[in-house]
């Protein structure tokens, strides 16, 4: 793909504004044709809401760059404890993934990103990437959570715990 400059020449490897408009309305039509919640805050970029059933929700930003399509979503913090084992479980998941695979960034939050050439997207596409992205994020969140944050997760039990145990003590001394 080429864009014309003011003077007629083409600048080889950039996106025309004509190309980029129309991937904006084939991904607009796909997210409203697959009824997902979706900001586009400009031409080429939609930030998605991925419902799910252990990850609740996962944005996902589809952006229009020069040569692909980015899709970029946050999948959890750092980890604050077995960084390695939850890094390491995973990276073994990327073997099997389509479209996007974990990653993490400078300060070791992890995402699912990927990226595919601007001539593959199309409505069939869209749905196949971010039908990926939710399940992937949906099927490894509880097991990621419960390697890189099990002492907050134990800690959070015995606080519930411990409250229930006082909210049934307080019950049976006002019978």
């Amino acid at each position: 793909m080429t864009t014309t400059t003011s003077a007629g020449a083409g600048v080889a490897g950039r996106i025309s504004e004509t190309e980029r408009a129309f991937l904006d309305e084939v991904i607009t039509k796909a997210l409203d044709d697959l009824e997902l919640t979706y900001e586009h805050p400009g031409t080429g970029s939609f930030l998605v809401t991925l419902e799910g059933e252990h990850k609740l929700r996962t944005m996902t930003w589809l952006v229009v760059q020069d040569h692909t399509l980015l899709i970029e979503a946050f999948f959890m913090r750092k980890p604050a404890e077995n960084v390695a084992g939850t890094y390491g479980f995973l990276l073994s998941r990327n073997a099997k993934t389509y479209g996007v695979h974990f990653s993490i960034d400078r300060i070791g939050d992890i995402f699912l990103t990927g990226q595919v050439p601007l001539t593959a997207v199309n409505a069939d596409e869209i749905d196949r990437l971010l039908g990926c992205t939710r399940t992937y994020a949906d099927e490894n969140f509880d097991p990621a959570i419960a390697l890189g944050f099990a002492q907050a997760i134990a800690r959070e039990k015995a606080w519930r715990a411990k409250v229930a145990a006082e909210a049934r003590a307080a019950r049976l001394t006002q019978q």
